[in-house]
């Protein structure tokens, strides 16, 4: 059996003091480095996901432009290319990674299956060259970007085990019912 790690959007943005940043955040980043540390050579890879949106537009209704962001479907600015807040906060040690991947180019991604890596390649085709049919998922957060990359995983026909001690998420009652909604789903919720 082949395991990976998805690390699921640990960006400045989404960590506290980030536009959309989260209770927790960047404990996660430090816990998540913790772990890898902890833990050599138990993952043949490492995936690690980063949204990159647009700088111009609305990025396909992603970015609230003319009212208020509601916090469910439409959101404040957030994790531009090229800027500070897109990038890996600092306390998450990204040197294990083996598979990065940008998301969310010009519209809405939640999923890193909605992804490409560096080199151009969908997720899938990127397990599936690895052999991958293990994945464990980690990151920010677990009520949106984390449940949608989970169960993105169980679809592609792996096993998934998540790491409730290694997410955060938006709202305590919606990162509630993810879990419920991904335990349905024969993900394995687990303490890393």
């Amino acid at each position: 059996m082949t395991r990976a790690l998805f690390i699921i959007d640990v960006q400045n943005d989404f960590t506290e003091g980030g536009s959309l940043g989260v209770h927790g955040g960047a404990a996660v980043a430090a816990g998540i480095s913790r772990y890898l540390a902890a833990n050599p050579g138990r993952y043949d890879s490492v995936f690690a996901s980063r949204d990159w949106h647009s700088a111009t537009g609305d990025n396909g209704g992603h970015f609230a432009s003319t009212e208020a962001p509601d916090f469910v479907t439409t959101w404040p600015v957030h994790c531009v290319a090229g800027t500070t807040g897109a990038e890996y906060h600092p306390q998450l040690a990204t040197s294990g990674v083996t598979v990065h991947v940008r998301k969310g180019q010009g519209k809405p991604a939640y999923s890193i299956f909605e992804g490409l890596t560096d080199d151009g390649e969908t997720v899938p085709a990127a397990l599936d060259s690895r052999g991958v049919d293990e994945i464990d998922v980690v990151g920010i957060a677990t009520d949106y970007c984390v449940l949608a990359s989970a169960l993105g995983a169980r679809a592609a026909g792996r096993r998934v085990r998540v790491f409730t001690d290694l997410v955060a998420g938006v709202d305590a009652a919606s990162s509630a019912a993810a879990l419920e909604q991904l335990a349905a789903a024969d993900v394995a919720l687990e303490h890393s």
